[in-house]
């Protein structure tokens, strides 16, 4: 049986977030608030939950704030465990940079030559999934090939979203795909199945991407990356149990700050709610990563990769 536990979580985080202006022209959208944590201390939890031994985060040159966020840079919160927490060492974290805006299937290329072996998951910051770890859950699915995170959309929305062509009736979950679309025009989506950024793919991806020509936008799109890969890997779209928040817009994140306040104050005996407990705090989440170095403000442009200082 080949091995397909998920070791490397990759998070893009390099977009301008123009979705969220004017809020973004001085803070990354990552680090927005969501009452009172900030959205990307929910994508790293994630990664923690399901043990991966690395997280890259994408970003670039103009949003080194997120890279002094998670490295307890002064300015900070900082602080060490409870007493309730574990002290095993959590995952290393390594920064990619991304400084040209050529799109998501671009972004995870990129993280190629740090990508630890064996299959890999790929966390979008923007999407919060609250109630359960929609990584977790995948993980625990997963049997091999591409595995994308997948929710049902009205007609509608569907050229919003990537929208999987089906192959076939679900099983535990689990929808097999023929194809997707990113963003089809209005009346044309194969499917009302869409697309939600958690993805756990093999690693032919990257020959993949390498091989794929701009698409929506002029990007470099991951879906067409999974299409093109699908003729030899098979696909399925995993329907998760948890609710989704669009953290990339304002009524978004709003309804995500609402939903997590509400969710933090509910008791756990009442209810089957899965309330995040380990890491309550984004200091909590930063104390569970080792130690990340931040380079020289000079030299991070020159940089594709920057290890992890394990000292």
């Amino acid at each position: 049986m080949p091995d397909t536990s998920i070791r490397t979580v990759i998070i893009p985080a390099a977009g301008k977030g123009t979705r969220l202006l004017p809020a973004t022209k001085v803070t990354a959208k990552e680090l927005l608030p969501v009452y009172d944590r900030v959205v990307l201390d929910f994508a790293i939890e994630e990664a923690i939950g399901i043990g991966a031994e690395r997280i890259v985060v994408v970003i670039n040159t103009e949003k080194v704030a997120i890279q002094a966020y998670l490295s307890g840079h002064p300015g900070t919160v900082t602080g060490g465990l409870g007493k309730d927490q574990s002290r095993t060492p959590g995952p290393e974290m390594i920064f990619v940079f991304q400084d040209q805006p050529l799109g998501l299937g671009h972004a995870v290329l990129c993280c190629k030559e740090v990508t630890l072996p064996g299959p890999f998951a790929v966390l979008l910051p923007d999407d919060i999934i609250l109630r359960a770890n929609c990584l977790a859950e995948m993980a625990a699915h997963y049997s091999g090939g591409h595995m994308v995170a997948a929710m049902q959309v009205k007609p509608e929305e569907a050229s919003q979203y990537g929208i999987f062509r089906l192959a076939g009736l679900p099983r535990d979950n689990c929808f097999p795909v023929a194809g997707m679309v990113e963003k089809p025009a209005q009346g044309e989506a194969p499917s009302s199945i869409a697309a939600v950024g958690r993805y756990i793919l093999d690693p032919v991806i990257f020959d993949a991407l390498g091989r794929i020509t701009p698409g929506k936008g002029g990007e470099l799109q991951l879906t067409d990356a999974i299409a093109l890969s699908g003729a030899s890997t098979p696909v399925v779209a995993f329907k998760f149990s948890g609710i989704r928040h669009d953290c990339g817009n304002h009524d978004g994140l709003l309804g995500a700050s609402v939903a997590w306040q509400k969710l933090g104050r509910r008791d756990l005996a009442s209810g089957p709610l899965k309330v995040p407990q380990s890491l309550p705090k984004g200091a909590g989440v930063r104390a569970m990563l080792r130690k990340v170095k931040v380079p020289d403000p000079v030299a991070r442009a020159t940089l594709s990769a920057m290890p992890v200082d394990t000292q």
